[in-house]
């Protein structure tokens, strides 16, 4: 490595030397008080990584003069330390090593060069679901079926446990991967051996899951990436980045009495979703912190993905050194931490100097209020004392449901916060009443009712806070005899095994229980998808009366079709008040003013009576949570149950690809060889899908159940494969004949080309034969026809899934031309050969005048072109020309889009010595 700033030094801590590369060696040059915490973590990873090549002077002069106001024009490589997995991406992501390694030898090079240059964990966290709930034994059995529906994936990952170096697993059962990843795995500031001296930097990652950005709240520097590109972190490649701007968010003031957590997130997401912050950093910072606990501070982080941020970091502080005790870090990391955070300027007082941003926001936190966010994005803010008027008004303004229940609209239209609609002051949402019948007792299901109430592992149960004040709020209503409606399914699903731990040192866990609130698994639920079943009677009335049910979760995810395909509204809440909408049992109770049921008196309950003070959850918190409960539960984190350890593992180098519908060889580098080809041309291509604003990952690649008469539940059947055994389409993910018919196949896609429809249609061109998107990609490769797709503004909002790109392209798709990209998504197409390219400012599909009919001439990629120009042709001959800008945004990402995508790359590089 090089060291053109002479920034090689020592740090002496606690009797230990420590070699590191100092900031204060550029400060002579540079005032570095300037520039943004995240960018000096940032400044630090290029001294380190300074090789002359992948990083030189240059970069590291260019970040040092950062102009904050100047759009992002230099590209550096950053180098993370570790790599952080969950299953749902992470079993992909070994499919392809696994690929790898086989193509390695028939490119008769060595295999083993295929493994991990740094520190990779895998978190087995997406996979359990929630077919059993509200008893005691709910844990065992789904626990029980998870592994009967995953042995296959499973087997496979504890193969590459052992024949990957650097890859560690956490087995199924024991957490989610933010919270261990927060509670555990991070160290703030590493140390490692090398060359018999030890070495001192900062921690910093990457993860295939978007919310990776948790971490962020302990002042750790790392985002979410797709599959794609985690691989080549992990095979030691740097990741390419253009040195962005910094947006600063500043906090006074102190949360107040009854607002928690969870509102100020929602509050920051719809703040800075307004603003428009995609493809830049979010520094969180002000005095306000001295009265920001880490755990809300990791909440806010979770969330980077909700507001577009790449990331949302807070500074190192008092309160991290605090977290990182309590959480069983031992006293050396913490006295090193704080050493190294003081000597790099990494380190924040209260009163600090600002430094200086792109842009900046602030937030009194006196100001914020208790907040719901739905029905379908995170960034749509709803205050609860509006929630009753503003779910009225979905009623109201759904021209189905009027249709259907027989109600005359009046034109005036909603008004003011009271509830008062256009449809005289009738109970809208009863109009529409299901009978049904559970446990010998019948009853009747309404528009608004609350069928889900998840507390689900990830965004909140990392929060002491919260949680304590969802078990204190279920302890009360217990002690006044309230009950949760009958048609709500009741979930807890602790993100890692000290919650259920802290919650029974308090007495509150079999409250929660009494309440229907059982454990349910230790992993992403509700949230991903994993929401299991509803009762048969409530899924049979819901769909009998086209009802338009909610569910309320503590996730961060509530995009349409994702929760379950059957509840077409969905909320964000603090786990208090998914307790509350659960006792409820409908988004049609004003929670401010009206009653969520009656004691044992038939007196009537509020919501003031039951929700516990800061007071009162501060002391339960205090009294219940020790370092020693951390130190106990993470002591065995690898281990796993005897399920776990006893599964068979193969111990071959190169996998040997069992019979499996759920582990599948991937084509992707079948009769490949170390020569590169010029990108194919683009003609006569056609529209696949055409689509308008914020499509989300979900909508192209999704989650959840898959339908026994969609493609891929067709294929799972031809498998011998019945549908009970379908398990899920994130289960799937190493299956690429599976994921090839599940892309686009969300039940909530409308794609323009079948007006009228909802789910994987479209229309074939020329014949007009409307069929599935598969069916009909499936066509056109067989007549050799190229395809695009055609969409609006932030294209590929949502997670990291790499299997978004993966179909995409494995569907025939070339290009994508959008009018804005979200940045994963638009990077993960890249690196899997998709061109993403960008409508000029100020046009736009509708301002074209395209169909979607029309055929697609592309200009030819000829070098690095910043545009390229395109031509469409309709039935009759009318062409209409345009220009779109290329979105291909780095010279490294050429690289990749010339090689066929990143993992050809890497491959040939390794094969080679030089990539080609």
């Amino acid at each position: 490595m090089s060291n053109s700033f002479n920034a090689l030094d020592t740090l002496d801590v606690g009797g230990q030397s420590y070699r590191y590369y100092n900031l204060q060696a550029l400060a002579d040059q540079y005032d570095l008080n300037r520039l943004p915490f995240s960018l000096k973590i940032l400044l630090e990873n290029l001294l380190r990584k300074e090789d002359g090549k992948n990083v030189t002077a240059d970069d590291i002069k260019a970040l040092c003069q950062w102009q904050p106001k100047a759009k992002p024009h230099h590209q550096v490589g950053f180098s993370p330390a570790r790599v952080v997995l969950q299953d749902f991406t992470g079993v992909p992501a070994v499919v392809d090593l696994a690929a790898m390694r086989a193509a390695m030898r028939n490119l008769d090079s060595d295999p083993s060069l295929i493994n991990p240059r740094s520190q990779v964990d895998l978190v087995i966290d997406h996979s359990v679901m929630v077919d059993y709930y509200g008893h005691a034994d709910s844990l065992k059995k789904n626990t029980d079926k998870e592994f009967e529906r995953n042995s296959e994936r499973y087997q496979f990952l504890r193969w590459g446990q052992q024949a990957f170096s650097n890859f560690r697993v956490v087995p199924p059962g024991t957490g989610i991967v933010h919270q261990v990843n927060l509670e555990y795995l991070a160290e703030v500031v590493m140390a490692y051996e090398k060359d018999g001296e030890t070495w001192a930097l900062p921690d910093t990652l990457v993860g295939t899951d978007s919310h990776t950005t948790m971490i962020n709240g302990l002042g750790v520097l790392g985002w979410g990436v797709g599959g794609i590109e985690a691989e080549a972190a992990m095979l030691g490649q740097a990741i390419t980045m253009l040195i962005p701007q910094v947006v600063g968010f500043k906090f006074t003031g102190k949360l107040p009495e009854g607002a928690t957590a969870t509102d100020l997130v929602l509050t920051v997401t719809q703040m800075l979703r307004q603003k428009g912050v995609v493809g830049k950093f979010v520094e969180f910072y002000g005095d306000g912190l001295d009265d920001l606990p880490l755990a809300d501070r990791a909440t806010i982080a979770n969330m980077s993905p909700e507001y577009g941020a790449t990331c949302g970091i807070f500074p190192i502080d008092k309160e991290t050194l605090r977290y990182m005790e309590l959480s069983g870090r031992d006293q050396q990391n913490l006295d090193l931490v704080e050493a190294y955070a003081r000597q790099q300027g990494l380190w924040r007082d209260t009163g600090a100097v600002e430094a200086d941003y792109s842009d900046h926001l602030e937030l009194d936190l006196g100001t914020v209020e208790p907040s719901l966010a739905g029905p379908k994005r995170p960034q749509d803010r709803v205050a609860l004392k509006n929630a009753k008027a503003e779910f009225y008004k979905l009623l109201e303004e759904d021209e189905q449901i009027l249709a259907r229940d027989g109600i005359q609209k009046d034109e005036e239209r909603f008004a003011g916060e009271g509830g008062q609609t256009a449809v005289n002051n009738t109970n809208l949402h009863e109009r529409g009443a299901v009978e049904f019948e559970m446990d010998g007792e019948k009853h009747f299901l309404n528009h608004g009712d609350v069928v889900i109430a998840a507390i689900t592992s990830c965004t909140n149960t990392s929060n002491p806070d919260v949680m304590m004040a969802a078990g204190l709020m279920a302890q009360k209503a217990n002690e006044l005899g309230l009950t949760v409606k009958p048609w709500v399914k009741t979930s807890l699903a602790p993100g890692s095994q000290v919650v259920p731990a802290y919650l029974k040192n308090a007495g509150v866990l079999g409250d929660l229980e009494s309440l229907g609130f059982n454990i349910v698994g230790f992993g992403c639920t509700t949230c991903i998808g994993n929401s299991g079943p509803l009762h048969p009677s409530i899924q049979n009335a819901i769909r009998a009366g086209g009802l338009k049910v909610a569910s309320v979760l503590s996730g961060n995810r509530n995009f349409e079709g994702r929760i379950h395909q059957d509840v077409p509204t969905n909320y964000l809440a603090s786990p208090p008040l998914v307790v509350a909408y659960a006792l409820a049992g409908s988004m049609c109770v004003d929670l401010i003013n009206e009653p969520l049921g009656e004691d044992k008196n038939g007196k009537p309950v509020y919501l003031k009576d039951i929700w516990p003070s800061q007071k009162t959850i501060a002391d339960h918190v205090t009294k219940a949570l020790s370092s020693g409960l951390y130190q106990d539960k993470y002591k065995d984190v690898f281990s796993g149950t005897d399920a776990w350890r006893k599964l068979p593992v193969p111990e071959d180098e190169i996998y040997s690809w069992p019979d499996s519908t759920y582990v599948k060889k991937p084509p992707y580098f079948d009769g490949m060889t170390m020569a590169t080809h010029d990108p194919e041309p683009i003609e006569k291509a056609r529209c696949l899908v055409k689509v308008g604003d914020s499509i989300t990952t979900d909508h192209i690649s999704p989650a959840g159940a898959i339908k026994p008469d969609s493609p891929a539940g067709q294929y799972l059947q031809d498998q011998g494969v019945d549908p009970k055994d379908f398990n899920s389409y994130g289960s799937r993910r190493g299956n690429h004949e599976v994921m090839l018919r599940g892309t686009f196949a969300n039940v909530r896609l409308r794609n323009q080309l079948a007006p009228g429809t909802e789910g994987g249609w479209t229309t074939h061109f020329p014949s007009g034969k409307q069929t599935s998107i598969f069916d009909a990609a499936m066509q056109y490769k067989d007549e050799g026809v190229p395809l695009v797709v055609l969409a609006g503004k932030e294209y590929g909002t949502g997670s990291s899934r790499d299997w978004a790109a993966k179909g995409t392209n494995l569907l025939g798709v070339k290009a994508v031309i959008a009018e804005s990209f979200e940045r994963i998504h638009r990077s993960n197409l890249v690196g899997f050969g998709v061109l993403p390219l960008q409508f000029k400012d100020g046009d736009s599909i509708d301002s074209l005048g395209l169909t979607g009919q029309e055929t697609f001439d592309i200009e030819p990629v000829q070098g690095e072109p910043e545009t390229l120009g395109v031509t469409a042709t309709d039935d009759n001959g009318k062409q209409t020309r345009f220009d779109v800008k290329v979105r291909i945004d780095t010279a490294v990402e050429w690289e990749y889009f010339r090689h066929g995508g990143i993992l050809h790359y890497v491959l040939r590089e390794l094969a080679g010595g030089e990539a080609a």
